[in-house]
């Protein structure tokens, strides 16, 4: 077992403990869970909770929970005094690394760990942190995410939900939407205006909700054109939360919200070409495996690609150097996270994208025939084209992180407003 300081250790020697660790510890049969057919449980244990019918895997996959919980493996890029190891960015990437490199999943909390958790240990007050951080470290609270709205997506200032005071609570009311499986959570955290006559990026609060055997709240599935039901919908009629579950005090919501996205998605950022090379790897065997790899224009796309994943690490790397401070709370490194975590956001869709026209080129005519049965199934290739086109829309449209790195880091001027009608 890894000590809880880590500090002593250099790079290279913190990757052979935890090289070491993963290969005492790890259960193999959790790397039948990388087959296409284990897709949507994958999905579900990164957002921290299993799903599948399989009662082999399931009992593997809690063992390997137990492992990794025992020797304090779960958060553990979180402070010490929120319950995690104090891990800096090139531990993370090196676990993240190593455990890929060994066909074994990340245990993570989802959005528990990587958004509501440092909103709680970097705004709340210490009487919030000993309160909601305890249930997310143990697995017994799921978050989900309450921002994106009808009308305020990518423009998520101009949300709609309100949150009235009413003594020592406060009642919200409005719709969410495009909340990823939102089906499984038990806490949801929610931006609402709490403050309707103040500008748009203030007058905003961050909000801990609960879920269960809660009525106030409507949950529905949304169909997507993948055959999926991973989004949901949210109807929040007159909702109730304490006081206390305002993170960063009333009115201060926006500056939560921002300083955690940009931490996820530094974070994502940082390790996202593991699985593009993954992908990547996939498709060159299709190509092998069907002739196509003798095609020059194949051969020159899929050389395309190899450099994309390159230059996605390289990148990851250059997050992985500032995500620390930002994950401490400087506002400085906050700023710098969310420019190069936009360049990363926006490079890193379109990588994807291209790497799943590729896979259909490769395929041919035959993308286009799906597989038998009921509803509207899909093979690994089918899926990845058609959930690619969302990821230039989700988490931010390519035009809003293209207009970040426009305005923040090159200094070019807004965009004209449209003139009034």
């Amino acid at each position: 077992m890894i000590s809880s300081t880590t500090a002593d250790l250099g790079v290279e020697s913190f990757r052979t403990w935890i090289r070491d660790w993963i290969e005492v510890n790890q259960v193999p049969e959790l790397r039948e869970l990388s087959a296409p057919e284990h897709r949507s449980v994958l999905l579900h244990l990164k957002f921290g909770r299993w799903v599948g019918e399989s009662e082999m895997l399931k009992d593997a996959w809690l063992t390997w929970v137990k492992r990794n919980e025992d020797a304090g493996y779960v958060c553990p890029w979180w402070p010490e005094f929120a319950g995690g190891r104090g891990w800096d960015s090139v531990q993370q990437m090196i676990w993240t690394e190593e455990l890929a490199l060994a066909g074994m999943p990340r245990v993570t909390r989802g959005l528990g760990e990587h958004l509501a958790g440092p909103a709680i240990f970097n705004h709340g007050t210490r009487e919030q942190q000993k309160r909601f951080l305890p249930p997310i470290l143990d697995g017994t609270d799921i978050y989900i995410q309450g921002f994106s709205e009808p009308d305020a997506g990518s423009d998520l200032a101009n949300l709609r939900t309100v949150g009235v005071i009413d003594g020592d609570e406060i009642v919200i009311t409005g719709q969410k939407v495009w909340t990823t499986v939102g089906s499984i959570g038990n806490k949801m955290f929610v931006l609402c205006r709490t403050d309707p006559t103040a500008q748009r990026h203030r007058g905003i609060s961050y909000v801990l909700l609960d879920l269960e055997d809660n009525d106030r709240v409507e949950i529905r599935p949304m169909l997507q054109m993948t055959g999926d039901r991973e989004f949901t919908e949210e109807f929040l009629t007159e909702a109730r939360a304490p006081l206390f579950n305002v993170i960063g005090g009333l009115n201060n919501g926006w500056r939560v919200a921002m300083s955690t996205l940009s931490i996820e998605r530094g974070g994502d950022a940082a390790t996202a070409h593991l699985r593009l090379g993954e992908t990547l790897q996939r498709v060159i065997e299709l190509a092998r495996a069907n002739g196509k790899a003798q095609d020059p224009v194949v051969r020159q796309d899929l050389m395309r690609s190899y450099i994309d994943v390159e230059l996605m690490r390289v990148a990851g790397l250059r997050v992985g150097s500032v995500l620390d401070a930002a994950v401490s709370g400087d506002a400085d490194m906050q700023r710098e996270i969310e420019r190069v975590g936009s360049a990363n956001k926006l490079g890193g869709a379109e990588v994807e994208q291209r790497l799943a026209n590729l896979a259909s080129n490769v395929i041919g005519s035959g993308i286009m025939i799906r597989p038998a049965g009921e509803g509207y199934p899909t093979d690994e290739w089918v899926h990845e084209l058609l959930w690619s086109r969302a990821l230039t829309i989700q988490g931010g449209t390519a035009e809003v992180q293209r207009n970040i790195l426009a305005e923040r880091v090159l200094g070019l001027p807004r965009d004209p407003k449209p003139p009034a009608s």
